[in-house]
């Protein structure tokens, strides 16, 4: 501007001519100061490009860049039990935030799934992002997500690079992505040593008292369990209880599969020679195993409150020291799991009371509860027609997948929860791993941040170290107590997934995971025959056993009024396309 003044100053200028064209002057000065503000920063309403990509430092650069605008996007999250919470109230999420501006304010699901969904759909009002989990179809064919693909082809460099392999088996009958899976293997494969997976559990005390027998059969896993209660009579134990709630009565329907020696395929279960799909809700699997429950709550060890219980008191029935046994994945009931080895980590004793796992099956074959290397394709995060600004989302999401924030969201930070020798191997200390309990993970953020979002599912980094902490080696001895070290050495191994067969190669796996659209034929079988499950099975296991079969018998007449022929052969071809897409 003083040059400006200068300019105007010249002789032959009237003075009122040189104020006119001062204030023009100005007004162009100011037009295009706000003009640069403006593109270096996009009004502040989203992220320049340098914010998704990892920290640079060069001599050149020695500007600060301006702050970015914060924004709250709302988050629902249908599968995971935990308290609602703003990310930025975790210290990943505080630190994502100073990234990128953006915080979520997440909820969790409270009740009914589909009631929740019904809800949200009835009234077209959505939360900005939402994961929901086994109502996705609903969502879907109500048109609630918005397709990604050019928002991703703008902002998503990072979701290119993670997911790109995946694209093709992402996108809908119309072509489009319209959310992102969460089961992407990034780098090698590397086994988890424990057992996130199916497993039939059982309190260490009992195999403690019973001298760490070897259980392989279903029939030997009962006996532990009625000979213990029988030992306990004072302390008014429960043998065994099932989750039926909402959509998890998966956790009761899909044993049968298992102890037939099959990984969870969901419905099906696949010849590995002809790679065939048969349903076995209605085969002997199913008859054997719900006459098993049947001759239980026969004889008083069997909780019928299962088909009655949610998920909530399920959950606190386990960490009541009261169950004795039950079948389920390791994921779902992790934060029972985790309470009781926080106890255990302060007072040794408590140790009696957490779950270890079994690989039962029905006649001791071999077992394959240990998940494949697979894609799960038909869950996942989307963003909704609701959301303020979905391309600042996406930035977001593409922010996490740097290897650096992958490190931070599953390995924390550096010289506070991880270490790195000189030979480049991340690990914990002792101390740090004492310190990462239940509590910790809310605060610092693991709990909200290792699942539920884009992130490298499993696998390696780039320079060969695991990207989950738990399949690192030198973290997963050092995280063991000396409890734990003990009754693994009892069975001969130094991990618990060592007590399980290593899984076969399933090219389609998993066949659950295969879409449907809403209102198929296939959903549909799928609806009808939850219906008649969760009917049936109630009345299979509560029955006196005299009328089992009779019940039984009134169950298969239900079921045959389905297309089950249909829904296998549509299965079937399914498989062979991911099985010939492998090759």
């Amino acid at each position: 501007m003083k040059v400006l003044t200068k300019m105007l100053r010249l002789k032959g200028v009237r003075k009122k001519v040189r104020k006119k064209l001062l204030l023009v002057c100005l007004a162009a000065f100011m037009i295009f100061t706000a003009a640069c503000s403006k593109n270096s920063n996009d009004g502040g309403t989203k992220p320049s490009d340098a914010t998704n990509k990892p920290k640079e430092t060069t001599e050149a650069k020695t500007e600060t860049p301006k702050p970015l605008d914060k924004v709250t996007f709302s988050y629902f999250n249908g599968v995971a039990a935990a308290k609602d919470i703003n990310t930025n109230e975790t210290t990943i999420g505080k630190i994502l935030e100073d990234q990128t501006g953006v915080n979520f304010k997440i909820e969790h699901l409270v009740g009914d799934l589909n009631t929740k969904v019904g809800t949200m759909i009835a009234s077209n009002a959505y939360p900005d992002v939402m994961i929901p989990d086994a109502a996705i179809d609903k969502i879907l064919d109500a048109g609630a997500f918005i397709a990604l693909d050019d928002l991703i082809e703008q902002y998503g460099p990072n979701i290119k690079r993670v997911y790109g392999q995946y694209f093709n088996q992402m996108r809908a009958e119309d072509g489009k992505i319209y959310f992102l899976p969460f089961s992407n293997t990034v780098g090698e494969y590397i086994p988890d040593p424990n057992i996130n997976q199916g497993a039939f559990w059982v309190q260490r005390r009992v195999l403690k008292e019973a001298g760490y027998p070897k259980i392989t059969t279903l029939d030997a896993y009962t006996d532990l369990i009625k000979n213990f209660v029988e030992k306990h009579k004072d302390e008014e134990l429960t043998g065994m209880v099932s989750l039926t709630h909402d959509w998890r009565f998966f956790a009761t329907s899909n044993p049968p599969n298992h102890l037939a020696g099959y990984p969870n395929d969901g419905n099906v279960i696949v010849d590995m020679t002809t790679f065939e799909a048969k349903t076995y809700a209605a085969d002997d699997n199913t008859k054997r195993w719900l006459k098993k429950l049947n001759e239980l709550n026969a004889e008083g060890l069997f909780d019928k409150s299962s088909f009655v219980d949610n998920y909530d008191q399920y959950l606190a029935k386990l960490t009541s020291h009261k169950v004795v046994g039950f079948f389920d994945y390791g994921w779902q009931f992790g934060n029972a799991q985790n309470a009781l080895k926080d106890a255990a980590k302060q007072d040794p004793t408590q140790d009696d009371f957490v779950y270890f796992p079994l690989p039962v099956t029905f006649d001791g074959q071999k077992d394959q509860y240990l998940d494949p290397p697979g894609f799960v394709k038909n869950r996942g995060l989307g963003i909704t027609v609701s959301a303020k600004d979905a391309a600042r989302i996406v930035q977001y999401l593409d922010n996490l997948l740097t290897d650096e924030n992958q490190i931070l969201q599953k390995w924390g930070i550096k010289g506070d929860t991880f270490e790195v020798d000189d030979k480049g191997r991340m690990y914990r200390t002792a101390e740090q791993i004492a310190k990462i309990d239940e509590p910790f993970n809310e605060k610092f953020g693991f709990k909200y941040y290792s699942w539920n979002w884009p992130l490298y599912a499993g696998g390696s980094f780039p320079d060969g170290n695991s990207i989950s902490p738990g399949s690192q080696p030198e973290v997963f001895q050092l995280s063991l107590t000396e409890k734990d070290k003990e009754i693994l050495d009892k069975y001969g191994v130094k991990t618990y997934s060592e007590m399980f067969a290593a899984p076969d190669d399933r090219p389609w796996y998993p066949a659950w995971g295969i879409p449907k659209e809403q209102g198929s034929p296939q959903q549909i079988w799928e609806t009808k025959k939850d219906e008649i499950t969760k009917k049936y099975f109630p009345k299979l296991v509560l029955a006196k056993q005299a009328d089992f079969d009779k019940v039984w018998e009134e169950y298969l007449a239900a079921f045959s009024k389905l297309d089950t022929a249909a829904y296998e052969k549509w299965t079937t071809e399914q498989i062979k396309i991911l099985i010939d897409a492998a090759k």
